[in-house]
């Protein structure tokens, strides 16, 4: 009898083996996809198709199948989207070098999963016509989750995948978070179309974003822009990663030289990327000196890069030097953990090389707002905090009228990771309706209109000065919200869903 038991569960177990082979499968080829949404590859139209393979899987499978192939599916798309994180530090650590970029991927792929599993519960007690909206809900929610927090890494939200395409003024309203819900109602209806062979839920969903995009389109603020007036730059020296911390004379002398030279040009404001001036500078009074006096003599404020010594605590900081006299530092908010931080050292800090893991600065505290010569206020942001909606969002309360972005992404060669951090200075213009003067080591450096289109660019490794003017920013409601209560919205909106419980006619 249990030989004859035995030979009869063996079938069942092959079809549970391949059908969950097949879902993991399809959802790594959508990670795949979506991963390809993403410079260099840049095939935004792609998103609404990988999301579709997520949630033809999810749709049809128990918690714990999707959030299997959630997780999979994760650590395939943050492994591809996190391979720049290696480039230079893989130099240190020689063979193990192109296995860093699994060390993000781990730590984001369970949002992945637990995506998942609330698209499980949505497809399970919400009434089928309505179940793709708290699925792409569930995403969206997902995707705020691993935004926030200490180990945030807001890097690859696919709403920034969006930033060339019609669907961008969304964000003018709700944010890189209301893009990536857009997408991912595409992805859901076009999932449950395949799932019951019923094409008119698609239609309509279809017709509603494309409204929608529509009417944001119509309304916004941007697309109407006076003719900006006041000249700023944007200075990239190109000094590599390998010879910054030890070129401190040659860093000088060319961010010095560039910025007399674009003294012609007569910008209000110009901005030198991050630490780019590789010493303590603070404890370098003489050096403070010399800048304030190039301030002085190109009638410009300056925005450099530099090392903040205050109360024993180092601080990756940007120096303002004002042309009346004068310096104000603003210390980074946002640590990079496993680089400039490491979470939870006070209860691991006997673990071999977390000392060195952890970085040596302090974080900062204040949401700060400086004046410029240009006129108007400036709210600094240094390299990974320019990803964070919230905090552009925080300096723009405080009355800030332009951002300025401040970032070593020499770190990452000429990888993708460049090219993505510079796509989100473009979301972050477009919620905020403020254009941004961004200063890059290596590159990209440029200014952004509110619009989210590039004024001017620098290409990659390039030795140049960036020129272009700016204006006052315009209203958007994203602006005036912020990221906190939109994702509230959208839980408020997810729970809601449920109850419309789900019958047999759907």
């Amino acid at each position: 009898m249990n030989a004859i038991t035995a030979t009869r569960e063996k079938p069942s177990l092959r079809i549970i083996s391949s059908s969950l082979l097949r879902d993991v499968a399809v959802a790594a080829v959508g990670a795949v996809a979506l991963a390809a949404a993403f410079p260099k590859i840049g095939a935004a139209w792609i998103v609404p198709f990988g999301t579709a393979a997520l949630f033809w899987v999810w749709q049809g499978a128990s918690w714990k199948r999707a959030a299997l192939a959630g997780w999979f599916a994760g650590i395939v798309f943050f492994a591809i989207d996190f391979d720049w994180v290696g480039h230079t530090v893989g130099s240190y650590i020689g063979a193990y070098g192109p296995f860093l970029m699994f060390g993000p991927a781990l730590i984001e792929a369970p949002y992945f999963a637990l995506a998942g599993v609330l698209c499980v519960l949505a497809y399970r007690y919400v009434r089928a016509s309505f179940a793709p909206l708290a699925v792409a809900a569930a995403f969206t929610i997902c995707e705020w989750l691993r935004s926030i927090g200490l180990l945030a890494a807001p890097f690859d939200q696919l709403g920034y995948t969006q930033a060339d395409t019609p669907l961008r003024p969304i964000a003018a309203y709700l944010g890189t978070y209301g893009v990536t819900f857009a997408l991912c109602v595409l992805g859901a209806y076009l999932a449950d179309a395949l799932h019951r062979k019923t094409y008119r839920a698609l239609v309509i969903a279809a017709c509603s974003v494309a409204a929608v995009t529509g009417l944001a389109w119509i309304a916004w603020p941007a697309r109407s822009l006076a003719t900006p007036t006041i000249p700023v730059a944007a200075v990239q020296g190109d000094i590599a990663q390998s010879l910054k911390w030890n070129s401190l004379a040659l860093a000088i002398g060319r961010y010095s030289m560039l910025t007399r030279t674009a003294a012609a040009r007569h910008p209000k404001l110009i901005v030198w990327p991050e630490t780019v001036i590789t010493t303590d500078l603070n404890l370098d009074p003489p050096l403070v000196k010399a800048f304030e006096d190039l301030s002085r003599q190109v009638h410009a404020t300056i925005v450099a890069g530099s090392i903040d010594v205050a109360q024993r605590r180092a601080y990756n900081a940007l120096f303002v030097f004002a042309p009346s006299g004068g310096v104000s530092i603003y210390h980074k908010r946002q640590l990079v953990p496993f680089a400039e931080s490491f979470p939870g050292r006070s209860f691991l800090g006997w673990l071999p090389y977390v000392g060195a893991l952890s970085g040596r600065f302090g974080t900062g505290t204040v949401d700060a707002v400086f004046p410029t010569s240009a006129g108007l206020p400036i709210a600094p942001m240094i390299c990974w905090e320019s990803a964070f909606a919230d905090l552009a969002h925080a300096q723009i309360a405080n009355g800030a009228q332009v951002l300025v972005v401040s970032t070593d992404d020499a770190w990452f060669g000429t990888t993708s990771g460049p090219y993505m951090h510079a796509q989100i200075s473009q979301l972050r213009a477009i919620e905020t309706g403020a254009y941004v003067v961004r200063a890059a080591a290596t590159g990209i450096s440029g200014i952004v209109a509110p619009d989210g289109s590039w004024q001017k660019r620098s290409n990659m490794e390039e030795l140049v000065t960036v020129f272009g003017a700016i204006g006052p920013r315009v209203p958007t409601i994203f602006s005036r919200i912020g990221p906190t209560p939109v994702m509230i919205a959208f839980i408020v909106l997810y729970g809601a869903l449920f109850m419309l419980k789900r019958n047999d006619a759907g």
